[in-house]
């Protein structure tokens, strides 16, 4: 396996991000309701939300065999932060306020220039609502 990466023909490139769920229905629902967006079920233990940048990936732990014995367990991120950029993350709160229970801080400007609102999901994950604001953050995600 060739890891010399001035080698590659093609840059790579980051589509998914999965996470696995012992209750694959209530991640979907709660997804679904905090990104306004649809979810494409494959099997009852695979679904994806599909967006412009990349894809959310909900996986059972049934699916974690596949993948190697132990590989991945549920509920036990504790370093990851799943981020969605949003048009007004002061909207987005008073709308997630209804779906999520768990807050970890309201919109709160941070030092690098974007607007964030921060949650969990029912497994625990973080979840990052966020605006650009400042010229700088603007700047950068083309705002």
């Amino acid at each position: 396996m060739n890891t010399d990466s001035t080698t590659s023909s093609r840059p790579h490139s980051l589509v998914s991000l999965r996470i696995i769920t012992d209750d694959v229905a209530r991640m979907v629902d709660f997804y679904e309701r905090v990104s306004g967006m649809p979810v494409r079920w494959s099997t009852p233990d695979f679904a994806e939300l599909q967006t412009p940048a990349g894809t959310l990936a909900i996986g059972s732990t049934r699916t974690v065999a596949l993948f190697g014995a132990d590989s991945a367990r549920a509920a036990d991120n504790h370093t990851a932060i799943i981020e969605f950029l949003v048009d007004d993350v002061d909207t987005e709160y008073e709308r997630i306020r209804q779906v999520a229970t768990e807050f970890v801080n309201a919109p709160t400007t941070m030092p690098w220039g974007n607007r964030s609102l921060l949650f969990r999901d029912p497994d625990g994950n973080l979840v990052n609502f966020f605006t650009p604001v400042t010229p700088e953050a603007k700047a950068r995600f083309g705002r």
